[in-house]
């Protein structure tokens, strides 16, 4: 395989395991702990493999401490792994070599990289500084971002006098100075207003159709990943649990349509009506049930034969609650 034909990231066997200490509680066991103590191991990245296209949107999901932002810790080097390979952009990112750096970015939704007693223009010239960025090439992208994300008139405002939206729309205009190939995004619209959320993910959209910057995005809001991305990797205990289209996840893990029944104006449904399906919802003039999916066509079809029916809506459950019950389990 050639070289231009490879994936941009390539994860194989990649595994973390942290060794902590675990305490004994009392004075007996703290004075034991100073001669003999006790660990225990916590695998928090177990035998992951995938790849990830150049240009591909990728959303990377899990409930909390699934083993995501380890795996993008890995993936950008600052966690070196217990076993396994990873390639980004043809380095080994724990080797950390200056020809990587200069091609990724990590945003983590919680940390900062701006410095906070600083304008945010000043804090990213300092960040355009650090990068060995040309002044105007500078200029000319910040300029152009903070078009993109509706901000420019709050460049001169100190970065803590900033809201938190303010400040997650500077910081990834930081990520993004010096035009990376590959960007890791964790949780980047967490605690963001529903505009402000909006607005990162009509700029990662349109960012990633016009640069095909390769990005994984792990993000806690269905809507971010409904909007942004065509393919998923689940992880869940550390290990890949699913990894294809956002639209399969329905086909295979979804067992039940939502099915709403409206009557005829003047009449009143039947008391039995839980023969047809789990009922969700109902009040004077309709009704919600939950019907297998092998059988959707015959209880549709019983219930216009048997029912004073007017409308009748069929409808796929929404996706969000078949992630849930996916983390549930």
């Amino acid at each position: 395989m050639s070289a231009a034909s490879e994936p941009i990231i390539s994860v194989r066997g990649l595994t973390k395991a942290f060794r902590t200490y675990k305490k004994v509680p009392g004075f007996y066991g703290a004075v034991r702990g100073l001669f003999h103590r006790k660990y225990e191991q916590t695998v928090a990245v177990d035998n992951v493999n995938f790849e990830v296209e150049e240009g591909e949107l990728v959303g990377f999901l899990g409930p909390n401490g699934a083993g995501k932002t380890t795996t993008l810790k890995m993936l950008s080097g600052l966690l070196y792994p217990s076993g396994g390979s990873a390639r980004v952009l043809g380095y080994t990112p724990w080797e950390r070599e200056d020809g990587y750096r200069r091609q990724f970015a990590l945003l983590l939704g919680q940390k900062n990289q701006l410095w906070w007693d600083l304008p945010a223009r000043e804090s990213l010239e300092l960040n355009a500084k650090i990068y060995g960025i040309a002044p105007a090439d500078s200029a000319r992208t910040v300029s152009e971002l903070t078009e993109l994300l509706n901000i420019r008139e709050k460049l001169d405002v100190m970065v803590r006098e900033l809201s938190l939206g303010e400040r997650m729309k500077m910081e990834l205009i930081a990520s993004l100075l010096h035009k990376p190939r590959v960007l890791f995004l964790d949780e980047p619209t967490i605690g963001l207003d529903v505009i402000s959320q909006k607005t990162v993910r009509d700029f990662l959209r349109e960012y990633n159709a016009k640069q095909k910057t390769t990005i994984l995005l792990t993000s806690h809001y269905m809507t971010d990943i409904q909007e942004l991305c065509r393919r998923v990797v689940i992880i869940d205990h550390g290990k890949i649990f699913f990894d294809g289209q956002l639209s399969e996840i329905i086909d295979r893990f979804a067992d039940v349509k939502i099915v709403t029944i409206a009557w005829q104006i003047g009449t009143k449904p039947p008391a039995d009506m839980a023969r047809f399906g789990e009922i969700v919802s109902q009040d004077m003039h309709r009704i919600e049930l939950k019907v297998k999916r092998d059988k959707v066509i015959a209880v549709c079809k019983q219930m216009l034969d048997e029912l004073p029916v007017s409308d009748i809506d069929i409808q796929d459950v929404p996706i969000e609650d078949v992630i849930r019950q996916i983390f549930a389990r």
